[in-house]
């Protein structure tokens, strides 16, 4: 591959990235002014409504990579937006307001654990792979079937319904006779429909451009998805959280995180390993990964849990914490941790 080309991908994703932050922008208008029409509970609003709208570009990444044979780029661009999206974007929210990101008790007591729950079925599942599906005979690697897929995808029925709970004891506050002349469904749904459409399309040209400089730099997938892929698409969960704490509707901000994180985990993953088949899993790179998750969502909920807000203070410390994972990722990229992950 010549620069030229190298020059292009980088244009393309750069371009792509950008026509995924508008498809996203449109979608997420879309489903808040809807979820409003239909007098959703904020924590709904933000777990479910927002979070799938915003979780958008993540489920086309791994639906387009699983179609294109490299599952594995999507599934690293899953772990590095679940990452970015425990440790920055409630940092900027925070940063971006003139007070403490506010949050409940509803939202650390049962938001937070379940997503807790989501990590740990989703690293049981990859472990189930390993051990009853290993590859050729390397104890490390193992395939994730169809069948296995299906475990997390039960879990998240039943964080719907558990969220259909919350909404069926809900009384919705009247909104405002203008405010809902305001609102026209089926425009809101065609508009959410068209931000969809864009977003599939740019994930599509994304995908393409970071294969092609991975081959062409010898980088593995798994690598790029958590670093660029999970950069681009994590802007439209930062879009939301960051918008909704300015509006002074900071349960609505974390849970969109949580729920965002939630849904990737527990149904994009599994989307792909559906389409595909199956995929194989290489278990010495996963669990670090997912050993990363796991301490900032607990940085995360330990945060949260003073006070039952986020400090500026807290927020910079977030933003430190995913700086050493940038960090740890390209010192990997470069092969000085080799030993650490010694099948990347």
């Amino acid at each position: 591959m010549t620069t030229t080309a190298h020059v292009f991908d980088v244009a393309i994703i750069a371009l792509a990235s950008g026509a995924i932050w508008l498809g996203s922008g449109w979608l997420e208008g879309a489903s808040d002014r809807l979820a409003t029409h239909y007098g959703l509970p904020q924590v709904v609003q933000g777990a479910v409504i927002a979070a799938v709208g915003s979780s958008m570009p993540e489920l086309a990444t791994v639906v387009i990579a699983g179609l294109a044979g490299s599952l594995a780029l999507g599934v690293g661009g899953i772990v590095g937006s679940a990452i970015f999206n425990v440790l920055v974007i409630p940092a900027l929210a925070s940063l971006l307001t003139d007070e403490p990101l506010e949050s409940n008790r509803t939202l650390v007591y049962k938001e937070a654990q379940f997503y807790m729950l989501a990590v740990s079925v989703l690293l049981i599942t990859f472990a189930l792979g390993v051990i009853y599906y290993p590859v050729g005979g390397v104890s490390l690697e193992g395939t994730i079937t169809r069948p296995l897929a299906l475990l997390p995808f039960g879990l998240y029925g039943l964080y719907v319904f558990i969220q259909y709970q919350d909404t069926a004891d809900h009384r919705a506050s009247t909104v405002p006779p203008a405010a809902e002349n305001d609102i026209e469904p089926g425009r809101q749904w065609g508009l959410l429909a068209a931000g969809l459409l864009v977003i599939v399309v740019a994930v599509h040209f994304l995908v393409e451009s970071v294969s092609a400089l991975g081959e062409a730099f010898g980088v593995p997938a798994f690598l790029l998805g958590v670093t660029i892929i999970a950069a681009a698409t994590s802007a439209p969960d930062a879009l939301v959280s960051v918008r909704a704490a300015r509006e002074q509707r900071g349960v609505t901000s974390l849970a969109n995180v949580l729920g965002s994180n939630t849904f990737d985990l527990l149904v994009a993953i599994p989307v792909g390993v559906l389409i595909v088949g199956a995929e194989t899993v290489d278990f010495a790179m996963a669990v670090p990964m997912f050993g990363v998750l796991t301490a900032a969502t607990i940085a995360l909920f330990t945060v949260l849990r003073t006070d039952l807000r986020l400090s500026d203070r807290e927020a910079f410390g977030l933003l430190v914490i995913y700086g050493a994972f940038v960090g740890w990722v390209i010192l990997e990229t470069l092969g000085v941790l080799v030993d650490l992950l010694p099948n990347a």
